[in-house]
Parts: C-alpha cells; structure tokens; sequence
C-alpha cells in the first residue's frame, strides 16, 4: 500500500468558460467536481495505474463531507481522513477555452486544533506499517507546526519506510534537513529554496541540504534528478497543451510507482514525464489519458549518467 498525506485537503472545482476576460461575466459551460488537493491527485493517479493507495490528511464540514463521497466511489483509494471541526477548503480552476489557459483560486484552509493535530500524528503513526511508500504532499493548513512535514518524515524514516515530500517555502525548507528520501520542487520552489536559478546547481544545493534524491520540476521541459545514484534530465518527446493542473501531482505518482516498482531512475523519470505530459490533456487534477501516456512513455528522453560504484 502506497500512502498519500494531504493535510490541506480540498473540494477541487473546475470551471470551464469559451474566453476568460476580466471585469466581465461569463457563461460557464461545464463544470466538474472531485476531491483534491495533491496528495489526494497523486492517489487518484496511483489507483488508475493498478496500485493500492490510502489516503490521509483531515477532512471537515459539509465540503469534507463531499470529499469522502466522492472518494468512496474512487476504486482503489481507501480513506482514512481524520475529522476536524473546521470546514475543508475549495479551489476553484478556470479554463479558458480558446487558450488552454487555466486560472486558479485556492482557499487557506481549515484552522486545525492541537488536539486535532495530535490525533492526525496518532493515525499516520497507526497507518505506516502497512505502507511501502510515503508522499508528504502539498501546504500546511493555518494551525499545523511549520516544522509539521519535518516531524512526519522522521516518522516515515524510522518505520522505515522511503518518504517523498513535495511542498515549498519555509515547509520545504525544514522538511529537507529531516532528510527525505526524494523532494520534488517546481523550479520556483526550488529557487526559493536554493537562491539559484540555475537548475542543476539549485538541485545539487538541495541534495546537500539533506534530500536523498531531488527531482526538480522544470513544466514544459520536464524533470531534473540528482540522486545518489547518478543526474539524469527527462524531456517529453513532444509539447503538450491544456491544463497543467495536477501535471506535477501526476510526476509524483509516476516517481512513487516506480519506487515500489524498483525501477532504475531513468525509467522512474520517463514514467513520471509521460504521466506529466498525459495529464495536462485530462479536463481535471488526478486524471491522465491514458492513451497519451502510453503513446509518449516510449519516447520521453532521458539523459545524464549513473555514478560511479
């Protein structure tokens, strides 16, 4: 069992409109509904690529309530949400129609207690021995210890279990030196991180900072790793465009499968690059086409060489 935390949990909406402009009103011609936030996207991915996935994090309110239902009917996820007296966030995606560009609104979240915090470490505790792989997955909501993923990957590490964290700022920054097995940074969080723009010597500079491996999301580019066993740059074959949102949760769930699959990095990279690519062409996070993803992981490019013995 693969487990994905998301302690910001969120009702995802997506709104699709023919051209988005501002300061007008406009006509909204589909509009769709699905548990969200990234770890919750990453377990959707996980699922429809045949493993088994359990989901924790908090969920509360009439919003939480809907999150659950809609993850009850997910094949493969099992929920094991903690309850939380505050009402789970939404976030709302435009889509504009005639560019493919999509605009996002994302809520703060729920207040979380320290009681509601310390039965969420009790449950995550509970949850670890069955688990071959942890993703520590997306922000922190208000209430929650800025140090709360540091803390949750020295729990993963001493169960054992490898542990991959993909969030940012200063949550990022405390959770490196708790010495992940993998971090996955966006090219901003990355910079925000490092203070380098330049990608592969703000990667090197993360790894040094504690993370066994970094993988660092480069959009339309595609991924840069630096890991114990060698760098290695993956590039889609072709540029894909749509809705990037959830295009980095799906890398996440291409790089986990291919953890528990014990695949060598480079094929973990071109997993993660065609899942990447593939989503952008779905209407919503946590989905692929799967027919672009099997057309294109053949034809990822992945580039660099292992290290030395």
């Amino acid at each position: 069992m693969i487990l994905t935390v998301t302690l910001n949990t969120a009702l995802d909406i997506t709104y699709r409109v023919g051209s988005l402009r501002p300061h007008a009103s406009h006509r909204v011609s589909e509009v769709t509904e699905r548990p969200g936030g990234k770890g919750v996207n990453v377990a959707r991915v996980l699922a429809a690529l045949g493993h088994e996935v359990t989901v924790t994090g908090f969920a509360g309110g009439a919003t939480g309530r809907v999150v659950q239902e809609k993850l009850a009917a997910v094949p493969g996820v099992v929920d094991a949400l903690v309850p939380l007296s505050g009402a789970t966030r939404r976030t709302v995606a435009v889509v504009d129609e005639r560019t493919g560009d999509t605009t996002q609104l994302n809520e703060p979240g729920p207040m979380v207690t320290p009681a509601e915090w310390s039965a969420f470490q009790e449950a995550y505790a509970d949850l670890l021995p069955a688990a071959t792989a942890v993703a520590l997955c997306g922000s922190l909501p208000p209430g929650v210890p800025v140090g709360a993923y540091a803390g949750l990957v020295r729990t993963a590490r001493s169960a054992g279990i490898p542990v991959l964290l993909d969030t940012s700022g200063e949550a990022l920054r405390r959770g490196v030196a708790a010495r992940p097995d993998i971090i996955k940074p966006n090219a901003d969080e990355l910079a925000e991180l490092t203070g380098s723009h330049e990608p592969l010597r703000a990667t090197q500079d993360a790894r040094r900072r504690g993370a066994g491996a970094v993988v660092a999301s480069l959009g339309p580019e595609g991924l840069l790793a630096v890991t114990r066993e060698g760098r290695w740059r993956a590039t889609p074959p072709t540029s894909v465009r749509g809705n990037p949102t959830g295009a980095g949760d799906s890398a996440v769930a291409g790089l986990l499968s291919g953890l528990v699959a014990h695949l060598t990095w480079p094929d973990r990279l071109a997993r993660a690059v065609a899942l990447s690519a593939a989503t952008v062409l779905a209407p919503v996070a946590g989905e692929f086409d799967r027919a672009t993803y099997e057309e294109l992981l053949g034809r990822v490019t992945v580039t660099g060489e292992a290290s030395a013995a």
